[in-house]
């Protein structure tokens, strides 16, 4: 069990030789296989050998690989027909911008003959713009969709003019949510006909208001919480709102850009540190003015304060104290955004954060890697010592050493799971816990659960192997089941849990 740790650490380290990696490749190990496809130095021999291997989930995952060169990549492309849609979708990590596939791979997947492989392509976040910009004028309406939502700035004004007034009505709201945020017409006529659109939260946040449409929407109470972030809402409407019964109403209007610091604190607002909330809009439209982001980072309202954090222009010294600052969602998302973001904080939220989102920092640009060998080689913590097999300067006898750790918390190379007591005080660096979307139960690590699984969840470290799946014909229906169905534990209905027969099933 820990010499697989050692495995999947040794596939991380960049300055592992092309044999040792070929040997880790030869594994055939999932998880192993998956932390060698985002190698540092994917080149060579190793980015050949999962190019052309017989499995198509390696080659797959070369296709997701976000440090595999472009030109690489695309090569996938002359291989057989299904490794077209992985290259289609290609890497998404996570707030990392992948360089993009060459021009030629780019105009033989627009051209694919399989519909879903040139869809996955103009929505890919790696598709750059210039191959977006000329399919506004494309037959297929789903391209000129995906040219008016993500190229609208670089369209001329002739083309801008043909999606408003495009024949498809998707492709019509598509460009009209590009200038609602200036066009009152534009807002009230969204507004009108797609009142029930998904949408819609986004224009009554951002679309520009006349008094008249936005009386009518905070009598209706049309998505207050939403309405109340609008600049354009008009200040009195707002004001109006402060001590609303809603408490997400009286948060959202004490984050208004025009409210000073003792306004805010004079509404009732409450933000606890598990909340999630998303960046504010016009914080974010005002990432280029240094006075304003200052503003943010040093106010005491904590919205404010995250959504700066999130800006990579964030000017240096506002960096330096929003990394020590109090709310633990405003330091990882300063690690995450900021491409200043100090080294000891990216370390830091990596060891003792309980986040899983604070396993991505380990991929940052400034995640320091030297010296840690001399730091953590020898410490009582296993999540640290995992991290001195990624330092380049690790020697052999070292590696061998680790990999042989006898605690089987070591987590080499991947996400380390926290053993922190549950209880533990929020706001500290290693007990606060910025949760997504919900409250989230502990781990099986954190509860101290030996059967946690490793990296990648391979079930091979669950502990108890996993029970074969054995199956016999009931004689009654003649239908095929599985043993744990006879015996009472009842497995997902699917297709794929009953063996193939040909005998028919009785209705």
């Amino acid at each position: 069990m820990t010499e697989r740790y050692g495995a999947y650490a040794l596939a991380g380290n960049p300055a592992a030789p092309a044999g040792v990696l070929l040997r880790l490749l030869a594994l055939n190990d999932r998880s192993i296989t998956h932390r060698l496809s985002y190698h540092p130095a994917l080149t060579g021999e190793v980015a050949e050998a999962m190019l052309t291997h017989p499995e198509r989930w390696v080659r797959h995952l070369l296709a997701e690989s976000f440090t595999a060169a472009p030109g690489l990549r695309a090569r996938l492309l002359d291989g057989p027909a299904s490794d077209a849609m992985a290259v289609a979708m290609g890497p998404h990590p996570y707030r990392i911008r992948v360089p993009p596939l060459p021009d030629h791979a780019y105009e033989r997947l627009l051209n694919h003959e399989r519909g879903n492989v040139r869809y996955e392509t103009v929505g890919a976040p790696s598709t750059p713009d210039h191959v977006l910009v000329p399919l506004a004028g494309h037959a297929d309406p789903h391209f000129r969709r995906a040219a008016a939502r993500r190229v609208w700035h670089l369209l001329d004004a002739d083309a801008r003019s043909a999606l408003l007034a495009d024949p498809d009505p998707d492709v019509r709201t598509a460009a009209s949510l590009q200038v609602m945020d200036e066009d009152e017409e534009r807002t009230e006529e969204i507004v009108r006909t797609q009142a029930d659109a998904w949408h819609l939260g986004e224009v009554a946040e951002r679309g520009k208001l006349g008094r008249a449409l936005a009386e009518r929407l905070v009598a209706e109470e049309v998505l207050l919480a939403r309405l109340a972030l609008n600049p354009t809402l008009p200040a009195d409407l707002a004001a109006g709102l402060a001590d609303h019964e809603n408490p997400a109403v009286r948060l959202a209007v004490s984050a208004r850009p025009e409210l000073s610091e003792d306004e805010r604190a004079a509404i009732d607002w409450r933000i606890d540190p598990e909340d999630r909330l998303p960046g504010l809009w016009w914080v974010w439209d005002a990432r280029h003015d240094p006075e304003t982001l200052r503003r943010c980072a040093t106010s005491a309202h904590t919205w404010l304060r995250r959504s700066a954090a999130s800006c990579p222009q964030l000017p240096q010294d506002c960096v330096e104290l929003l990394a020590g600052d109090a709310d633990f969602a405003v330091r990882l998302l300063l690690a995450e955004g900021h491409p200043e973001a100090p080294e000891e904080l990216l370390l830091d939220l990596y060891l003792h954060g309980t986040h899983r989102a604070v396993g991505s920092l380990i991929s940052r640009p400034r995640f320091p890697a030297a010296g840690l060998a001399r730091r953590f080689a020898d410490v009582p913590d296993p999540r640290a010592r995992a991290l001195a097999l990624r330092d380049p300067a690790a020697t052999p006898e070292l590696v061998e050493r680790l990999s042989r750790d006898p605690d089987a918390g070591v987590r080499a190379g991947g996400r380390p799971r926290s053993t922190a007591p549950r209880a533990q005080a929020a706001g500290t660096a290693g007990g606060a816990r910025y949760v997504v979307g919900r409250r989230r139960q502990p781990g099986a690590a954190a509860r101290g659960d030996v059967r946690a699984p490793g990296p990648g969840g391979h079930p091979a470290l669950n502990g108890a192997a996993r029970r074969p799946v054995t199956y016999r014909r009931r004689v009654s229906t003649g239908r095929w089941v599985s043993a744990s169905r006879r015996a009472g534990r009842r497995p997902p209905r699917s297709r794929r849990s009953r063996p193939p027969s040909s005998t028919p099933r009785r209705r």
